[in-house]
């Protein structure tokens, strides 16, 4: 039996430690890459948190705080959705966290079709890596993106996130099979305070596909 255990353990450890090592070899790869934005931040900002995860969320590129710690959501958008990860009995060490763009585009502007084009194959890498069960995308790039096949050029026929949050749909892309929840981008409260009733509902709907 403590045999048994043990190789169980030591397969769960394996299988981590791979998928960690795969994103830092990728991790490594967008840093060395030539790509749109890279010469005007200061810093990469990857992801963050579990490898392992069920859950991936992905918002739409790093502001200020994130280009200066080269950590995504770590300002008030960050703490934001810490709160709501809180109340679906969920932490940081439960998901995983990624961009569209893994650089800031400047003065936080929206993302150009060139730079999501050059940003976005290195996602998918991501999200093959980590092969979640459940994608939330926050805001509308995002939640465009992954809805329209991750064919950037299909982007401007998916509805807006205002149509859109909270109502789930099942992908399949290739051989990645999951399920995708749109939901405002926690920044967005920032600007309109009544998202925050939109954003709760939909996060308990998450709680229930748990």
């Amino acid at each position: 039996m403590f045999f048994e255990k043990s190789f169980i353990n030591c397969k769960f450890i394996k299988l981590f430690v791979s998928k960690k090592e795969n994103l830092d070899k990728l991790k490594q790869k967008v840093e060395e890459a030539d790509i749109l934005l890279k010469d005007t931040s200061t810093n990469l900002v990857f992801g963050k948190g579990n490898p392992d995860a069920n859950i991936l969320f992905i918002g739409e590129a790093p502001g200020n705080n994130e280009d200066l710690q080269g950590i995504p959501f770590v300002g008030t958008a960050g703490k934001q959705l810490d709160e709501f990860l809180h109340m679906i009995d969920l932490c940081i060490d439960d998901v995983y966290i990624a961009n569209i763009l893994k650089y800031r585009p400047p003065n936080n502007r929206n993302p150009n079709v060139e730079e999501i084009k050059a940003h976005t194959p290195f996602l998918i890498e991501q999200i093959k890596i980590i092969q979640p069960k459940i994608i939330i995308t926050l805001g509308n790039f995002s939640t465009k993106f992954v809805l329209s096949n991750f064919d950037v050029d299909k982007m401007k026929k998916i509805e807006g996130i205002s149509v859109l949050h909270g109502k789930p749909v099942t992908k399949i892309i290739n051989d990645l099979k999951f399920l995708v929840v749109p939901m405002y981008h926690p920044a967005a409260m920032l600007y309109k305070r009544s998202l925050k009733d939109d954003l709760e509902k939909d996060f308990l709907i998450v709680k229930t596909l748990l």
